[in-house]
């Protein structure tokens, strides 16, 4: 039998909508607390049916004063903003334009761009630019949001590709492989370096790869989402109960 160690705190729910309305609660307040301590707030994005749903109540919640968080990006696929596939245009409708966030807050990744390597070294200078820095001089975000694939992928880290192991970039093209678009992720170091970190999952499909992350050994390579294992800050596992194989 494999040992497995769920690193942080895990909330089990019994469905997608449970999974929505507990994230919301917590993100709301995350939000707060970083906002209380330093003024403000920064969050990074995921895209995703689970987070939509959250991203909607998350607009809904009380007393968070989006007036001074700024929005982010985990990654982005390399479409327009008004795209289907584009995780920009479900969070600015889920969540930017319902809770009226200032454009001014709101850093899109381009990934649109036609030079993919470029676009990612400037999506890293606006990291630079606008986020605290934590420990060794990476970009501290207050609140990360994540899923983990099928595949065990997280953010744009993709099993049997190098980028899980780049640590001297903060943002990296990801070339299309597979029947996958091109596109822009950030890289470990800023996942470890969260304050808080989120992870939305839901559907029986995801238990094999949560059982892998949480497994006491394993593949970095093989279930990049073991990444979430080494975030510094709080760790919170928000799935419905057919995820966890309950």
């Amino acid at each position: 039998m494999t040992t497995k160690v769920v690193p942080g705190m895990l909330i089990a729910v019994p469905s997608a909508e449970d999974v929505a309305r507990e994230a919301a609660a917590r993100l709301a307040k995350s939000i707060r607390d970083a906002i209380k301590s330093r003024g403000k707030a920064t969050i990074a994005l995921s895209g995703g049916d689970t987070p939509k749903q959250t991203y909607q109540r998350l607009a809904d919640e009380p007393d968070v004063d989006w007036s001074v968080v700024e929005i982010f990006w985990v990654d982005e696929r390399a479409v327009p903003p008004n795209d289907d596939r584009s995780n920009y245009r479900w969070a600015k409708e889920c969540l930017i334009d319902r809770a009226k966030i200032p454009e001014s807050h709101v850093y899109r990744m381009r990934a649109d761009e036609p030079d993919l390597e470029n676009a990612a070294r400037e999506y890293e200078q606006v990291l630079r630019t606008h986020v605290p820095v934590g420990q060794g001089g990476v970009p501290s975000l207050d609140v990360i949001v994540l899923g983990v694939g099928d595949d065990g992928h997280t953010a744009s880290l993709f099993p049997g590709q190098p980028t899980v192991d780049i640590h001297d970039r903060y943002v990296v093209a990801v070339g299309k492989t597979d029947g996958r678009e091109m596109r822009l992720t950030i890289t470990a170091p800023v996942i470890e370096q969260a304050r808080t970190a989120f992870i939305l999952a839901v559907g029986a499909k995801k238990t094999n790869a949560l059982e892998r992350v949480w497994a006491v050994s394993g593949s970095l390579r093989d279930t990049p989402a073991r990444v979430i294992r080494n975030v510094r800050g709080s760790i919170h596992w928000v799935i419905d109960k057919a995820a966890g194989g309950m």
